[in-house]
Parts: structure tokens; C-alpha cells; sequence
């Protein structure tokens, strides 16, 4: 086999940009900022922040700390970390199925960025000029039902992710993350901008932001904790992936601190960018996926403008879903790279045409293969059900719970660089309050 030589991340900085680019994500651009004004406004990004910071914060940082103590793909890092702590190497299945989750996902997650793709590309063309809402409805059922265009356009957005992922760690992802990031932020600040002028901000910022403390109920909070816990990809191997790159001059509590910050600004200015439309047409907020791909292109294909605004609109979404999709294959190829003779090119050639075959029973459930269940689910729900519902949750609530139980506590401190009652507060939130939280959050979705 041959010796790997662990990449290093450049700077605090890109690790920071990469770990952004990974939270952000095709959620962001539309689920937040539509939990946030359906579910209390401010309040709820209140609760969100508290949340975040006794479930969320924790995790992505035991992610870290346990990647970046075993250099190693996610499996060999869990591996060899509970063999230096004296611990059973059967905490290797806490990588593999972090492994497990970000091939799985990546498998339908790039059927969906196919979708955006084709629909940039139907921006430029002008496919949404003039068109009723029955035309438009039609053309995403007519996307959906066509196999052909569907396995084209996924195609197209797994070659893109390949591409980027066999570049390995400096050339690859941090030049992808350096570019696209930066791309993110004045695409949404464009948007901002134009919706500043639309008539209808004002409208907006009263839905996202004005506090309703009487809409703060059970299942508010609990799917400001669901949304906490997802929206930092935790559980699916990236972060142990990712924290393996890292230098131990980081400041792990720091850095996620700085991390979650920016994937809520993103998210938040995404809804400032959003509804300003979705208002000034009248447009059905609780449309799910449908406002994405069925009445933004409706709004936009009647506009003055139109014919730019969905293309940045689409631009947007297609680098959001490609630096989620980066990351989700770097835990498959840096885990594939280091436990077989593979060099990094054919490692990132093997793992993404195994994801990309996967895609396609997915991306068949919409036409071909619509008739085939899996537990009374198509193919595509299926997958997403057992990620999200099962395996992640269960792979996060191992790694924190690995943390704070079973690794030395005065090791974890020191590395944290706590004390007193800094200390005592990461005990108490790594042991018990993160660990009850996931639980809690994994019942519910039951």
C-alpha cells in the first residue's frame, strides 16, 4: 500500500471557508429562512442559537478534535483514537457509518443539484419567459419524468464534484471553497440588493425577524434543534474528515463558533434575498421544493429582469450544492485513498462513480422505477429517510458521546485550552445536555 502523506489545511481561514461551504447547503438557501418566519421570527432564531450552541457546537467540535487526533480517514481515526485511550475498536463503526451517510446522501443530494443545474441552464435560455403557472408546474414534472435529461444533468454535477475532490486538499477544495464562498456571498447580496428595491423588504423583515414568543411551542423548539444539529453536517463523516487536515494550533471552540456564525448569516441573508420575491408575487411560502423549482421560476419568468435574477437565483443554488457535495465525497475518497493502494486521483474516480451508479436508482424513482418501494417509500425517500433520520443521528450521539465519556477529560480540556469553570461547562454540555438533545431530536422523528 502506499504511504499516505496527510494534507494539511493552508490556513485557519480556507478550513473555515470549507467548513462554511460544507454547512451551507441547499437548505439553507430555503428551509431556514422559511423556519424562521413561519415559527416565531427572532424568537426562533433565538431558540436556534441556543440550541446550536448546546447540541450543535459540541459535536462539530468533537468532530474535529477526534479527526484532527487521528490524521486519518474517519474508520482509521476512530480506530486508532479508542486504541490509544484503551478503548474497543468497535468505535471504528462510528466512522464507517459517517463514511456510509456521506455516500448515500451524496447519491441523491447531486440528483437534486442536477436539477439546479438544468435550471440555470433554462435560466439563460429564457425556458421561464412568459409562462403560466400550469407551463412551469409542467416543465419540473416533464424534468422529473425524462430519465435521460435527469441521469444528464446528475452526470454532469457528480464530473463537476470529481473534479474538484481529485485535486486533493490545497489545489482542490480549498481552491473550490476560495472561489465559490466568496461567489455565495455577493450572489445573495445582488439579490439582497434587488429585493431592497422590490417594494416588499419591508415585509420581509417583519416575517423574519419580528419576535412571536406565542408561536414558540414544543415542536418549534424541537425543529430549531433538528435544524441545529443538520445544518452543520454532523454525522456524516465530513468533519472527522476535515478535522484530520488540521493543525493543533487551531482553536477548536473558537473556529466552530466562527463557523456557525457565518452558516446562519448566510442563511438569514438567503431569506432576505428570497422573500422579497415570493411577496411581491403573491407566492405560496409553504411550498416546500415546489418554491425552488416551480414558483421562483414562475415569478422570475414574469419580471422585469427576470431573466437575470433566476440566473443568479440558480447560480446561487448550484454553488451551494457543490460545496456541500465536495465535502460530502472527501470522507468517501480520503477513506478509500488511505485503506487501499489507490492514489488520490483513482480513489476520487472509484468513490464518485459508486456514488453516481447509486444516484441513478435514486434519480429513477421519479419515472422508471417509481413503482419500486423500500419499506413502502421510493428509492429516493428512502435513502433520505435512513440518513437523516437514523444514521446521522446515531453517528453524532456516538462522537459526542465518545468525547465526553470516554476520552481523558483533562487531555480534552487541555486541548480545548479550558479552565475552571470553562471546564466544567464542556463536561456538563459534552456528557449530558448534547447527548439527551439528539436523543431527543432522534425520538421525535421517530
Amino acid at each position: 500500500m502506499a504511504k499516505i502523506t496527510h494534507a494539511q489545511w493552508s490556513s485557519r481561514l480556507t478550513f473555515i471557508l470549507a467548513a462554511t461551504g460544507s454547512a451551507v447547503g441547499l437548505g439553507n438557501i430555503w428551509k431556514f429562512p422559511y423556519m424562521v418566519g413561519e415559527s416565531g421570527g427572532a424568537a426562533f432564531v433565538l431558540v436556534y442559537l441556543i440550541c446550536i450552541a448546546l447540541v450543535g457546537l459540541p459535536i462539530l467540535v468533537a468532530e474535529w478534535m477526534l479527526g484532527r487526533r487521528g490524521q486519518k480517514n474517519p474508520i482509521n481515526t476512530m480506530i486508532d483514537v479508542a486504541r490509544q485511550e484503551g478503548r474497543s475498536k468497535a468505535w471504528g463503526l462510528v466512522g464507517v457509518s459517517g463514511v456510509l451517510v456521506a455516500f448515500i446522501i451524496l447519491s441523491f443530494y447531486s440528483v437534486i443539484g442536477g436539477w439546479s443545474l438544468s435550471y440555470t441552464l433554462g435560466s439563460v435560455t429564457g425556458a421561464f419567459s412568459g409562462q403560466d403557472a400550469d407551463a412551469i408546474g409542467e416543465l419540473f414534472n416533464g424534468l422529473l419524468a425524462d430519465s435521460g435529461t435527469l441521469l444528464l444533468w446528475h452526470s454532469v454535477f457528480m464530473i463537476l464534484v470529481i473534479g474538484i475532490v481529485a485535486r486533493g486538499v490545497t489545489a482542490g477544495l480549498e481552491g473550490a471553497v476560495r472561489t465559490m464562498m466568496p461567489a455565495l456571498g455577493i450572489l445573495l447580496l445582488v439579490l439582497v440588493g434587488y429585493g431592497m428595491f422590490s417594494g416588499h423588504f419591508g415585509e420581509t423583515l417583519s416575517f423574519m425577524f419580528n419576535p412571536d414568543w406565542g408561536a414558540l411551542g414544543g415542536d418549534i423548539i424541537l425543529a430549531a434543534m433538528g435544524q441545529a444539529f443538520f445544518t452543520l453536517s454532523l454525522g456524516m463523516g465530513i468533519m472527522l474528515a476535515y478535522g484530520s487536515y488540521l493543525g493543533k494550533e487551531v482553536n477548536l471552540l473558537s473556529t466552530a463558533a466562527t463557523v456557525i456564525i457565518l452558516d446562519t448569516l448566510f442563511a438569514l441573508v438567503a431569506g432576505l434575498a428570497i422573500f422579497p420575491i415570493v411577496f411581491a408575487n403573491g407566492l405560496d411560502l409553504s411550498s416546500g421544493p415546489g418554491l425552488i423549482f416551480v414558483t421562483l421560476p414562475l415569478a422570475f419568468g414574469n419580471m422585469t429582469g427576470g431573466v437575470i435574477l433566476g440566473l443568479l437565483f440558480f447560480l446561487l443554488l448550484t454553488f451551494a450544492a457543490l460545496t456541500s457535495a465536495i465535502s460530502l465525497l472527501e470522507p468517501v475518497v480520503e477513506t478509500v485513498e488511505e485503506r487501499t493502494p489507490l492514489s488520490r486521483t483513482w480513489a476520487t474516480l472509484v468513490a464518485g462513480a459508486a456514488t453516481w451508479a447509486l444516484g441513478i436508482a435514486a434519480l429513477l424513482s421519479f419515472n422508471a422505477w417509481s413503482d419500486v418501494t423500500l419499506l413502502g417509500l421510493s428509492i429516493f425517500d428512502f435513502l433520505d429517510n435512513l440518513t437523516s433520520k437514523y444514521l446521522m443521528p446515531l453517528t453524532g450521539l456516538a462522537a459526542i458521546v465518545f468525547v465526553g465519556w470516554f476520552l481523558n477529560k483533562e487531555g480534552v480540556v487541555q486541548e480545548l485550552k479550558l479552565g475552571g469553570t470553562g471546564a466544567m461547562l464542556w463536561h456538563v454540555t459534552s456528557r449530558f445536555i448534547a447527548p439527551i438533545g439528539v436523543i431527543i431530536v432522534f425520538i421525535s422523528s421517530l
